[in-house]
């Protein structure tokens, strides 16, 4: 063993730490760009976020006439410098690119805008329109209940009571002892989300002091009170219990309510397997009263606490683009609600004119900071409406038509075009959402595998999915399509797909198998 001098030549590539807050506002939500930007705000003093109209005054600072950082603040050798309109950021800093400057000659002519499509889904599937039409919204994404366009997007409206709330507020009306209230505030804690009462009598219990000397019989009675409260079928321990206590509900008049409980009390199974000859031999019943059973047992809530909130657990999603139709062509918007307006605090601003050489170094590095922030929020709005647009180049089919329109696409495709490593199209479409006449969807959504056809082109998988979809939704209930007539109706169109993705796809989309799509 002995020592020696080594001489080689290697290449790093070193993250300046604005790099790299860049890179990691970029990959960021605006749910998540909001909540880095608060404890930002907190520990930079010379960063203050614009409430509202800007009043003026003189709060507008030009970043030119700051005081330059050192090189020696910036930690990378860079001076920092930033244009004097980075001082506040808001849309208007990125107005140059909110309007494509050169438009494709392939995209449409028509400036009408799209109507919201109606997809028309079987019994399984949600068949309810969040959005609406296209000729309903403003700039900002709101919905516009009137003819004109300064409507307002309004969050569908919830009950703003819990369930668990709601039932105890019931239980006030009724003269209970101190005793009974107690054990109905312990049931009620064991009902979920949904309304089933979660836990078993026998672990509950067991699971009681001793001193209490509770029996089954006590617990089964405060079960039955709550199992008749408001909303009908809460309570319940399994599915074929609140359904029966919803028919039990109704009046005993109720046409086929005597077979729609044979049905759930006896046959439930067999109603699952959609195995109806058999369960006409079961009830003694002719295919009209069957169906009309049927008809009676869907109409019921299989999840009656579903209406109620439920604290914690709500999901928002803020688009951050806006796609819209203005004579002919598509063009992305940034969603002015979503931009943060950022600006440097004068009165520090001041203090570091006046006093350059000797404000000292701290307030020379939050200066910096506060540049890097304002810079660096700018880009990434800049990238993400970039981005948007290019996707919207190139899927202006599917804003005219639909999924079946939507054409295969990867992120290569738009890094070439923008100049742009695919990593950063791949953050830039993460959580990112865009706001369009058919509804609102991640940018992800967009980019889709391909799918070879018998003349030598593509098809994109989302297009797939939508044929399926719609060929589902239009067959003969009586005579569901099998996954293999599915493959030979999209090989007749020239889409060559196998039998096993017919399958993965239909169970992407929750259609059950034709043998479960069979109805009366």
């Amino acid at each position: 063993m002995k020592q020696n001098l080594q001489l080689r030549i290697s290449q790093n590539l070193a993250l300046t730490p604005q790099l790299q807050q860049s890179i990691r506002l970029l990959q960021l939500s605006t749910i998540e760009l909001n909540q880095e930007l608060e404890t930002i705000l907190q520990d930079n003093p010379l960063l203050e976020l614009v409430e509202g109209e800007d009043d003026g005054g003189g709060a507008e600072t030009s970043v030119e006439s700051l005081p330059e950082a050192t090189s020696s603040d910036t930690g990378d050798g860079e001076s920092g410098n930033i244009e004097a309109d980075n001082n506040i950021f808001d849309s208007a800093t990125i107005s140059e690119i909110s309007t494509p400057t050169e438009v494709s000659a392939e995209r449409g002519d028509d400036d009408t805008p799209v109507s919201a499509e109606e997809f028309s889904s079987p019994e399984f599937e949600d068949d309810y329109d969040e959005y609406g039409s296209a000729s309903n919204w403003d700039e900002g994404g709101r919905q516009n209940n009137s003819d004109d366009d300064d409507g307002d997007f309004t969050r569908q409206d919830t009950v703003s009571i819990s369930l668990r709330d709601h039932l105890i507020g019931q239980l006030k009306l009724v003269p209970l002892s101190e005793r009974d209230q107690t054990l109905v505030s312990i049931m009620i804690d064991c009902i979920n989300d949904d309304g089933y009462f979660e836990q078993s009598l026998e672990a509950l219990a067991e699971s009681l002091p001793l001193e209490l000397e509770i029996d089954m019989l006590e617990l089964e009675t405060v079960l039955k009170l709550i199992q008749n409260l408001d909303p009908v079928g809460v309570g319940a321990r399994n599915l074929q219990e609140c359904i029966f206590l919803q028919l039990n509900a109704l009046d005993a008049e109720t046409p086929y309510l005597k077979q729609a409980k044979a049905i759930i009390q006896d046959y439930l199974p067999v109603l699952a397997n959609k195995d109806f000859s058999k369960l006409r031999k079961l009830l003694n019943c002719d295919e009209a009263t069957l169906k009309g059973a049927q008809t009676l047992i869907k109409q019921q809530n299989p999840k009656p606490g579903s209406d109620y909130v439920t604290l914690g657990h709500d999901h928002y999603i803020q688009h951050d683009v806006i796609v819209k139709k203005i004579k002919g062509i598509w063009v992305a918007t940034l969603n002015d609600g979503v931009i943060p307006k950022l600006r440097i605090n004068q009165m520090y601003a001041d203090i570091l004119k006046r006093n350059r050489e000797n404000s000292g170094q701290y307030l020379q590095s939050q200066m910096q900071e506060a540049k890097w922030m304002i810079k660096n929020i700018q880009q990434r709005f800049s990238t993400i409406l970039r981005v948007s647009q290019a996707i919207v180049d190139r899927q202006r089919n599917f804003f005219e038509h639909g999924e079946i329109a939507m054409r295969p696409l990867v992120l290569r495709e738009i890094a070439e075009e923008l100049e742009l490593h695919e990593s950063t199209i791949s953050r830039v479409t993460t959580h990112k959402y865009m706001l369009t006449p058919r509804g609102v969807y991640e940018l992800k959504y967009f980019f889709g595998s391909s799918v070879a056809t018998d003349v030598g082109g593509t098809c994109s998988a989302t297009a797939i999915r939508a044929l399926i979809k719609q060929m589902v939704a239009e067959e003969n209930p009586k005579k569901p399509l099998s996954d293999n007539q599915i493959t030979d109706t999209l090989a007749n169109q020239g889409i060559v797909v196998a039998r096993r993705t017919i399958a993965k796809y239909r169970e992407s989309l929750n259609i059950p198998p034709a043998n479960l799509r069979k109805s009366l």
